[in-house]
């Protein structure tokens, strides 16, 4: 325990949207050096698709339940992960009228996570879509911490949101372009009305 404290007080702190002030590698090396073995190893579920992690996959198409890895934290989340997914599923197919019996049923708990899709579905922007998505992520990862601040599942906590804010750095391109989108859109009708007004061009 008490080198779970010396880890934990070290990392520096995480708010969604600011910029980490620690890379993954850092982190990684410095879980392997105070994290036991056994829970060092229980990183490898600490990921935001848990379907494609093999061989910690939860089955095609998250038609499976993840199987207890032993983590209040990593065993929660990856069940409001395959919820979240399937429900998102299910929604977009709904959407576009089609049907794909691949898919497993969507649980009905945890709730929020169904909730969480219906909302991100109905945002018209795609990139718009997936910030709200990642923050619900982040939300549902601060609601499954649990108190034991210098736990393993606060460490996990921890590597889960790292990874939600390297993916949205990765989102920032996305952005700009979509703010020059829609200044441009905007300088065109706002020219357009003018023309159409008979303003001189």
């Amino acid at each position: 325990m008490g080198a779970y404290y010396y880890l934990v007080s070290q990392l520096p702190s995480l708010s969604y949207g600011v910029s980490a002030a620690i890379e993954t590698k850092d982190f990684i090396e410095l879980c392997r050096s105070f994290l036991s073995p056994q829970d060092f190893k229980l990183l490898d579920y600490c990921r935001l698709d848990p379907e494609g992690n093999t061989p910690f996959s939860l089955g095609q198409a998250y038609q499976s339940m993840p199987e207890p890895v032993g983590s209040h934290l990593l065993d929660n989340w990856r069940i409001w992960e395959r919820a979240l997914r399937l429900h998102l599923a299910r929604f977009r197919l709904q959407h576009v009228k089609q049907e794909n019996p691949v898919v497993a049923d969507a649980p009905a708990d945890p709730i929020d996570a169904a909730l969480v899709a219906k909302n991100a579905v109905s945002i018209e922007s795609p990139l718009e879509a997936e910030l709200y998505l990642d923050r619900a992520r982040w939300s549902a990862i601060e609601a499954l911490q649990g108190f034991d601040y210098f736990g393993r599942d606060t460490v996990y906590a921890y590597y889960l949101k790292l990874q939600l804010l390297e993916r949205k750095q990765k989102f920032k391109v996305d952005e700009g372009f979509e703010a020059y989108q829609g200044l441009y859109n905007s300088i065109m009708d706002a020219a357009q009305s003018r023309i159409y007004a008979g303003e001189p061009k």
